[in-house]
């Protein structure tokens, strides 16, 4: 593509990185930096240059029947630019990926890969990561990011309208419908950037390769995992569900039996149902459980009084009694961590879901 003088002239020391043709000798030149937009000699104006800087703030497109307009919001104000529908893609893929480098979402050296918009829903796919945003414009500093690197599964739901990408981030499932006249590209698009990325030729290779990498770091997350639960304070949306004199409760027997009984069992309940609902029915059968636990204690109690009447019981007590006992306290305060811990994994599994159904709901409106 030959660059007008003009815009030699105002390149300064960057160079053109890439150029859109928009018709008769007008052109659009992409630099590090800025967009210039060169409109050549007509009729009732001379040959001129503008020039948009990659810094903006925020982006919006507007589709007419025939030009699609950019405008580009920036601290100071706004500027607008138009082209020709037929060109709007290209533009908007170019002047996307250059404002995500000057901003740092994506590496110096990382390509965009494509562009895709459905409606509210932007999505750029880059070499190292897609990039998702939601809203009225069509993109602002409000996008989520998903690294290539804890991508953990990729599938597709065909649907008659719409199908649906699962994009499976760290075990946690991202659902993004697109249009069926769109989907097949977006598909080929986000497919050959993962195989890119991860060394592998198909979908069925992607999803081993992805399983084989998640079982080799099944214990360091596990070990995270543990950790994370133990850090879920009081202050999480959904009530932790522990409490007590002592900061902690375990399961009780019958409630642990009924999850773990099959469907169609006596007092049984499906597993998805059960792990559900164990928010709401735990407390109680924790409650119970408190209750036999103070019952014992108080048995105890009433014990080693009786015991103290004939001043024999405490001290006579040998060393071997007081390690077992000791020995006993401690493996039921293991067991009573390990159910905690069981419970705050629940829980944040459960909040999971509960975002996971408000994008949903967000995308779906």
């Amino acid at each position: 593509m030959e660059i007008p003088d003009l815009v030699q002239d105002a390149l300064g020391d960057e160079e053109v990185q890439a150029g859109v043709s928009l018709g008769d000798e007008d052109t659009l030149c992409f630099t590090p930096t800025r967009t210039l937009i060169y409109r050549g000699e007509g009729l009732l104006s001379d040959e001129d240059v503008s020039e948009y800087p990659h810094d903006f703030e925020r982006l919006s497109v507007s589709a007419g029947r025939r030009k699609t307009t950019f405008s580009l919001t920036y601290v100071d104000g706004k500027r607008e630019f138009s082209v020709p529908g037929n060109r709007a893609d290209p533009v908007l893929e170019r002047l996307l990926e250059s404002a995500l480098r000057v901003n740092g979402v994506v590496e110096p050296d990382e390509g965009l890969a494509g562009v895709f918009r459905f409606s509210e829903l932007t999505l750029a796919v880059a070499d190292q990561r897609m990039l998702k945003h939601v809203g009225e414009y069509t993109w602002d500093g409000d996008y989520e990011a998903f690294a290539y690197d804890d991508v953990t599964g990729l599938h597709f739901e065909d649907g008659s309208v719409a199908t649906a990408v699962v994009l499976a981030v760290d075990g946690r499932p991202e659902r993004i419908k697109a249009p069926n006249d769109q989907a097949a590209l977006l598909r080929k698009t986000l497919e050959e950037a993962l195989f890119e990325y991860h060394g592998v030729g198909s979908l069925d290779e992607l999803n081993r390769a992805l399983e084989t990498d998640d079982e080799g770091d099944d214990g360091e997350s596990t070990a995270d995992q543990s950790e994370s639960s133990r850090g879920l304070g009081l202050d999480a949306d959904i009530d932790p569900l522990v409490g007590g004199d002592d900061g902690t409760q375990a399961d009780s027997a019958p409630e642990q039996e009924a999850r773990e009984r099959p469907a169609g069992e006596e007092g049984g309940q499906p597993r998805a149902e059960s792990e559900w609902s164990s928010a709401n029915a735990g407390g109680a059968g924790n409650a119970d459980s408190r209750s036999d636990d103070r019952a014992t204690a108080a048995s105890a109690d009433r014990s080693r009084s009786a015991g103290g009447g004939t001043g024999t019981a405490e001290t006579t007590q040998r060393p071997t009694d007081r390690d077992d006992d000791l020995a006993a306290v401690e493996e039921q305060l293991a067991e009573l961590t390990e159910a905690v811990q069981r419970q705050n994994e629940l829980l944040e599994r459960q909040q999971q879901t509960v975002k996971q159904l408000i994008k949903e709901l967000r995308q779906g409106r």
